[in-house]
């Protein structure tokens, strides 16, 4: 499993614009740990990115406790929520990686949908996120 490294994760950036690319009615996307940890942005400015990054991890986190609780698996596969004037989809992404998009009321939720799983299948490795390691006392005693 390849986890992308700090400073791979704005290289990202470029898939995420290739899809807003492919379909126009997508507003912006993000790329983000599965503990909400922004690793890459298209079509937000850094604050909006970091606040859909935070809502789309806990979206995510609850569709994987309801799949535990009542469908015997944590696996979600995508989480969409239609909303006024948009719809945002969730979808894993690979290993400990989500991807966020946020389209316009008016796009086709099959082919966001279609064009998300393409674009994670295609590559996925590189959109894993690694596990973080435990603080240690050093680091958690150390100011930020």
């Amino acid at each position: 499993m390849s986890g992308v490294a700090p400073n791979q994760a704005q290289d990202l950036a470029w898939l995420l614009q290739g899809l807003g690319e492919e379909v126009p009615v997508i507003r912006g996307s993000v790329l983000l740990s599965a503990d909400g940890m922004l690793k890459a942005a298209h079509g937000f400015d850094r604050t909006s990115a970091e606040q859909l990054s935070a809502l789309a991890s806990g979206l995510f986190s609850i569709a994987r406790s309801t799949g535990t609780k009542f469908d015997d698996s944590n696996e979600v596969r995508q989480v969409v929520a239609e909303l006024r004037s948009s719809q945002l989809f969730i979808s894993w992404a690979g290993y400990n990686s989500v991807l966020a998009v946020l389209a316009g009321a008016e796009a086709d939720p099959a082919v966001v949908g279609f064009e998300m799983a393409r674009l994670i299948r295609s590559v996925r490795p590189f959109l894993h996120t690694a596990a973080r390691s435990a603080a240690t006392t050093a680091d958690r005693d150390r100011p930020i």
